[in-house]
């Protein structure tokens, strides 16, 4: 069974991210994915009407990153100092609890489905005890907000931290288990998936690294920028677009590759247009890639 479909908002313009979510509520995965950083500031204002039109769409979104005119409000909230706004990134638990509660209030949701950290290697690069106290303290803030009723569940969002092991999957859930005292509310990951940013998958294809650690955990795995950021498209060629499955488009065969991963639950991908989404969902609705299909497909990129 392949992935769901979700929409992920990071490259989608400001004008036309509202349609672009509206399309995601009326297929039949309904997952949307955010930050408030997206937009230059302005994604989740602008997604709250079609989240408040479609109830049944979930969304994710994030605590980390921010714009220089929310760390500006949030030193004003007496949240961050100026240095801490001057970084544009922060994990410090009142900021995560100040940055939930405004999440909530610009998506018109009283309950967020999702709320992840984002990109946490940011701090304390190069000290993982530190990192890891800040991940957990963290935490310890979304079990409270979970236990508010004002999140689902939690989890990361990560861009090079599982890769480049500042944290094993395994170490997130023990973080959450002491932030929690006992049982906790860690629910996902995300992470890059791609035929560029191999390595979550040609791990998962035997059986290592983080996806494998996630499904065993009961984690949904979410899988970013399947597409490279859309380079992927121009620089797949028909033959191997051809050698993943014929008949597909190269953009296609790259979102079924991910979508067959081992572990990848949720593939997100910022589709701004109907043709775009269309051709994505029309990809992740074919029969999955076998893992033998997968392993010939990876060693011939992996080849000289």
């Amino acid at each position: 069974m392949t992935a769901s479909l979700g929409l992920g908002t990071y490259r989608i313009p400001g004008e036309e991210l509202a349609a672009a979510a509206r399309r995601a509520a009326a297929s039949p995965s309904v997952w949307t994915d955010t930050a408030p950083n997206y937009a230059a500031g302005r994604a989740q204002t602008l997604l709250a009407p079609v989240l408040a039109a479609h109830p049944a769409l979930q969304v994710s979104t994030k605590a980390g990153y921010f714009t220089a005119a929310t760390g500006t409000d949030a030193v004003q909230a007496g949240v961050l100092t100026e240095d801490q706004a001057a970084a544009g990134h922060s994990l410090t638990p009142q900021y995560v609890r100040w940055q939930t509660s405004r999440n909530r209030e610009q998506l018109g949701r009283e309950r967020l489905d999702l709320a992840l950290l984002h990109n946490p290697e940011h701090a304390h690069p190069g000290d993982r005890p530190a990192l890891h106290r800040a991940i957990r303290d963290a935490f310890a803030v979304l079990e409270e907000e979970t236990a508010a009723g004002h999140i689902a569940a939690y989890g990361v969002a990560t861009w090079t931290g599982l890769e480049q092991e500042a944290f094993t999957v395994a170490e997130l859930l023990a973080l959450a288990g002491e932030a929690a005292g006992g049982r906790h509310h860690l629910a996902a990951v995300q992470m890059p998936v791609s035929l560029v940013m191999m390595t979550p998958l040609t791990q998962a294809l035997h059986g290592r690294g983080p996806l494998p650690a996630a499904a065993g955990a009961g984690l949904r795995a979410m899988a970013s920028a399947p597409l490279h950021g859309g380079e992927l498209s121009h620089i797949v060629g028909r033959d191997l677009a051809d050698l993943i499955r014929p008949g597909l488009t190269p953009a296609q065969a790259c979102v079924l590759a991910v979508a067959s991963c081992p572990g990848v639950t949720d593939v997100l991908v910022a589709a701004s247009g109907a043709s775009h989404w269309k051709e994505a969902a029309d990809a992740v609705d074919q029969p999955p890639l076998t893992v033998a299909k997968l392993r010939e497909i990876t060693g011939v990129l992996a080849a000289p």
